[in-house]
């Protein structure tokens, strides 16, 4: 079970697919998730596999999510809010397909 290194500050309460997660005031949204147990935040363009937090500081997009309604929101650079609503973007049309 994921832990945190240091005591939380006031708890923070969102979703995440419809499931609630407690985070720390001051926490991204990626690193509530990751915290949480949540791997997948979404999936591979090309090949529709699952993917997770890579670079936690804004310079992949491999941990885009919908916020809110608001897609393409990266979760490594949003920080959480009560009440959030956070969902995986959907699957890539055409997943699995090989480009030539």
């Amino acid at each position: 079970m994921p832990r945190r290194l240091a005591a939380a500050a006031r708890p923070v309460r969102f979703t995440f697919e419809g499931i609630e997660v407690e985070a720390a005031a001051g926490d991204t949204v990626a690193a509530a998730l990751l915290a949480a147990g949540h791997r997948s935040l979404g999936f591979s363009a090309v090949a529709g596999t699952p993917r997770g937090p890579y670079c936690l500081m804004g310079a992949c997009f491999d941990c885009v999510v919908q916020v809110d309604g608001v897609p393409n929101r990266q979760a490594c650079m949003t920080e959480v809010a009560a009440g959030m609503q956070v969902r995986r973007m959907p699957a890539p049309q055409g997943e699995g397909e090989v480009l030539a």
